[in-house]
């Protein structure tokens, strides 16, 4: 079964959506809505070359039909989410796909997806990063209890793409005006693969700031996570500072997961090394991913995994409701950073 898809947004993250969409199987880019009538010229250069010259380029929403798409990919800032999505479920869309952060805020997320749980839509939220090629390993390894008992883990997220007056100009300039930035931006994905690899915290606390004063929001910082059986999970964020890969944006950092009987390491390359508790050696890890668009092809992979869903009816990982939960435990965070206090998660998506 054929899916057809629809792009909303050419910017510089819905490149890769565009990309991933051309390159799947049993998938047909009907259009693509741009707003900004300047980006349309490389966009069909970019589907001429993909042999797509068929795709509809449009500036509007208006073009679409009911009949016209199975699938909807919202790939726009975040202050656009909310009413994209009520748009597309008017339109009633089969499915719809939306870039985080999504909605931009908790309250307008909960709003939306009351619309979506009266509507017989189906909306995913592109939180990509669970589905890069290491998480994905990492999670088999601790699933084979390889660890044992996992007591820690630490990721330090270090970009090094926050330096200077330029900060984020070249590539995506909103952030520079972003309130919240960090964990808004990034440090969400990361609570999504907290909670993907270790499962659900008990509670939270954090200390954020900003260090660079030609941005608006806070750029460097912590959270951690706390389990009631004795785990903690750490993110260590700087987006000032880097790490030793020739990418610093493949994995964005470093990680390391220590369990009763092992620990697992991933480098900035994407390496992934375990030591059995008590061996002084580390071992290669061996598994095979693709160094194609962003962080080893997971937008490919993300969109893929929705693409199955639809054809099979497979059991989906990131729909709308389930994602919730990372905006809340966000909200949490920005709050304990704050009040400098720990702050207990509460169990369901209230708070």
């Amino acid at each position: 079964m054929t899916i057809r898809v629809a792009v909303i947004g050419a910017g510089y993250f819905a490149s890769f959506h565009i990309n991933a969409w051309l390159r799947l199987p049993f998938v047909e880019l009907i259009t693509v809505i741009e707003p900004d009538t300047t980006k349309h010229s490389a966009l069909r250069t970019k589907l001429n070359t993909s042999g797509s010259p068929q795709t509809i380029i449009t500036d509007t929403t208006m073009t679409l039909e009911p009949s016209m798409v199975d699938l909807i990919d919202i790939a726009t800032p975040p202050h656009t989410h909310a009413a994209l999505i009520t748009e597309c479920i008017a339109l009633q869309s089969r499915c719809i796909i939306c870039q985080k952060p999504f909605c931009g805020s908790l309250q307008n997320a909960q709003e939306v997806q009351k619309l979506i749980d009266n509507s017989n839509t189906t909306v995913v939220v592109h939180e990509n990063f669970r589905f890069q090629p290491w998480y994905r390993e990492l999670k088999k390894q601790i699933d084979n209890n390889h660890l044992g008992d996992i007591l820690q883990a630490s990721f330090r997220l270090r970009p090094g793409d926050g330096q200077g007056d330029n900060a984020y100009l070249a590539r995506q300039p909103y952030f520079r005006n972003m309130k919240q930035f960090l964990i808004h931006e990034t440090g969400v994905h990361f609570i999504d693969v907290f909670r993907y690899l270790f499962g659900e915290p008990q509670a939270v606390s954090a200390d954020l700031g900003r260090l660079n004063p030609a941005i608006s929001g806070e750029d460097f910082g912590h959270f951690i996570f706390y389990y009631d059986s004795g785990q903690r999970a750490h993110f260590d964020g700087n987006r000032l500072l880097d790490h030793p890969a020739d990418n610093t944006r493949l994995t964005m950092g470093e990680l390391l997961i220590e369990g009763t009987e092992g620990s697992l390491s991933l480098s900035g390359s994407g390496k992934i090394l375990l030591r059995k508790f008590g061996s002084k050696n580390w071992q290669t890890v061996q598994y095979a991913f693709e160094d194609t668009d962003f962080g080893g092809d997971c937008v490919y992979q993300l969109q893929k995994h929705v693409v199955e869903h639809l054809q099979t009816q497979s059991l989906l990982e990131n729909d709308a409701a389930s994602y919730l939960k990372n905006l809340q435990i966000e909200r949490l965070i920005y709050q304990s950073a704050s009040e400098h206090r720990q702050l207990q998660i509460p169990s369901g998506n209230t708070l």
